[in-house]
């Protein structure tokens, strides 16, 4: 799990044991992927969640969230939200692209607790300090940063050059099927270079397919068995057996785009450094350019600071933190239903948070017809899955997971990668 409790407030961020967190009262969730979403389940209840409109879209379709505790901040906006009962005390919460995955989301909190930049899992790019919440002269006092990639004796290429190498090796091998195998939410964008690229449609499952539709992705996926030449599926498919069962059909490879340390052990497979997390020369820029106060890693056990980072903090007075007497007493009281009722007046910022609907867009976006064959659009699968198709929960995304199960019997001669 990849949440944290934000000390001296009642905020937490991805995370979702509430029997661990009574005081809290607001939650904002980064993105949805499932480590960062441990114990939050449709039965959720009586408190807010606050997140980016695409992952408000993900929370319904994926976990069955009820609506009325879904809150969609708009990125980009800032947006006022109570931190007691009485109206005076408040927070400013700005979100800004992470650029991780569809709807994930940095937090700029500003309150009487200072300025706190959480970043969720995110890639660095020099745009961010652009960000007009970022370009004021505003300190950062307490930075929670990603440090999934925080190795300085490991480089990363970028997404584009990872990107363009995926390309050769499909190119490569002209004649070959190709299964990417991919977590259940992410790396869409490349998926839709690749089907641009060498002109076919990619294949998925029905459960993914609900996901890309709900995304408002170029329409260059489909169900339909043997449609395109590349196919995603999830990255524990890729294994020994079910290699020698694609092979048997077609000469097929497999490409698992990951920022794991992978050694793969067949000559078919072939792991690719593609990153959605920042690499740690990325993570020194941020830094550097930030100059936070502080520093609290968000992945693994250490609950403050980033020893090779030490160097780059500002030796400057931390904030001191005094709650106030009214947030005190809202976070010992009990939560009360934490829903404006449309036909009151705004109170307290709650302007940006009337509820609005969460429905799943129509598909759209381009449409091409593959150069081997021309076959019919599968609008009417496509149908059928939004109706009648199954979700299940997703499995874990975070790049630093190591769950690469072979077959369910748990025979080692399936296993084709091993962790450096």
């Amino acid at each position: 799990m990849n949440g944290k409790l934000i000390p001296h407030t009642p905020l937490a961020v991805d995370f979702w044991q509430v029997r661990k967190c009574p005081h809290v009262r607001l939650f904002f969730l980064s993105h949805m992927h499932s480590d960062h979403t441990v114990s939050l389940t449709s039965t959720w209840a009586n408190r807010p969640i606050y997140c980016s409109p695409v992952t408000a879209t993900l929370l319904k379709l994926k976990l069955q969230v009820r609506e009325r505790w879904i809150h969609p901040l708009e990125v980009g906006e800032p947006n006022m939200l109570p931190l007691d009962d009485i109206g005076k005390e408040r927070l400013t919460v700005t979100l800004m692209d992470a650029n991780h995955c569809p709807g994930a989301v940095m937090f700029l909190f500003q309150g009487y607790f200072g300025t706190i930049l959480y970043t969720g899992d995110f890639r660095y790019t020099p745009s961010m300090l652009r960000e007009p919440c970022l370009r004021t002269n505003t300190t950062i006092d307490v930075l929670y940063l990603d440090n999934t990639n925080c190795d300085p004796t490991r480089t990363l290429p970028s997404r584009q050059r990872a990107t363009q190498q995926i390309k050769e090796i499909i190119r490569s091998q002209p004649k070959h099927n190709v299964v990417i195998g991919l977590y259940t939410l992410g790396k869409e964008s490349l998926l839709v270079q690749l089907a641009m690229e060498f002109k076919t449609w990619i294949e998925v499952s029905i459960e993914r397919l609900k996901t890309l539709q709900a995304l408002e992705l170029p329409d260059v996926f489909t169900t339909e068995p043997g449609a395109g030449r590349i196919r995603a599926v999830d990255q524990s498919e890729i294994r020994s057996s079910n290699l020698l069962r694609w092979n048997r059909e077609h000469p097929t490879l497999a490409i698992l785009p990951t920022s794991r340390p992978l050694v793969s052990f067949h000559p078919n497979v072939h792991v690719v450094p593609y990153s959605d997390h920042s690499s740690y020369q990325e993570l020194e820029d941020f830094v550097s350019a930030l100059q936070p106060t502080s520093l609290v890693p968000i992945v693994g056990r250490l609950t403050s600071g980033i020893p090779s980072f030490s160097a780059l903090l500002p030796r400057r007075k931390h904030h001191e933190v005094l709650v106030p007497e009214s947030v005190r007493h809202y976070m010992k009281g009990r939560p009360e239903l934490q829903v404006q009722d449309p036909g009151q007046s705004s109170f307290l910022g709650y302007s940006n948070l009337l509820r609005r609907p969460i429905r799943p867009p129509p598909p759209r976006g381009v449409v091409f017809e593959s150069p081997a064959k021309a076959p019919s659009r599968p609008g009417s699968v496509v149908d059928e899955a939004w109706e009648t198709g199954s979700m299940e929960h997703p499995h874990q995304e975070e790049e630093m997971d190591t769950e690469m199960d072979a077959d369910k019997d748990g025979e080692d001669s399936d296993c084709i990668l091993m962790d450096l």
